[in-house]
């Protein structure tokens, strides 16, 4: 229907306010269709900004990730995967993407998203380790399955193999990975190491 854009430098920090915004049509200032009426938007927005220690934290290292939990090994940490997203991703029979995450043994997945070429999941996944994942790498299969389909009710998107050397380093990457096995696939995966 229409877009706005309220300036942070307008906004007092912490405290509340009430804004009546004009609809535009895009944000160009000299667009004739912006002096259309499009309606109008109430919001009440309130401006938290950042704390100075974690707006100098993050300055300082860009890569800055929280600490473990407690509990988590000593000399050991916490290896949090975020599946974001996949795009072009397509089957021959049929494309209900889900990621199978293989680490150590251990299997994860992330929710399927139905007739998706361009898949978007924001999960999390953790793996408590009990030291860093320095020679170690993570195995990321992306799949499709439906039950609508007997003879082809699993099928294969693509995968990729991380190594995970660069993640206890940086301490974070997000990255696009080209999938194997797939025409133009990809897929965002954000790695993050903590320790406690």
């Amino acid at each position: 229907m229409g877009m706005n854009v309220i300036p942070l430098k307008d906004l007092t920090p912490d405290e509340n306010k009430v804004m009546t915004l004009d609809l535009l049509k895009n944000m160009d200032p000299n667009d004739v269709q912006n002096g259309k009426s499009r309606g109008q938007i109430v919001v009440e927005v309130v401006y938290k900004p950042f704390k100075d220690l974690e707006t100098e934290r993050d300055l300082d290292n860009p890569n800055a990730v929280g600490k473990a939990p407690e509990g988590t090994p000593s000399g050991g940490g916490l290896l949090v995967v975020i599946v974001h997203e996949a795009q072009d991703i397509e089957g021959k029979h049929h494309t209900n993407p889900y990621v199978r995450l293989l680490f150590k043994g251990e299997e994860k997945r992330t929710k399927h998203v139905k007739k998706n070429r361009d898949p978007k999941w924001g999960e999390e996944f953790q793996f408590t380790l009990e030291e860093p994942p320095t020679s170690e790498r993570l195995h990321v299969e992306v799949l499709s399955s439906s039950k609508m389909s007997l003879l082809h009710s699993k099928e294969y998107l693509g995968y990729v193999i991380i190594n995970l050397a660069d993640v206890v380093t940086n301490r974070r990457i997000n990255e696009k990975y080209h999938l194997i096995d797939s025409r133009n696939g990809q897929i965002q995966i954000e790695l993050q190491w903590k320790t406690s």
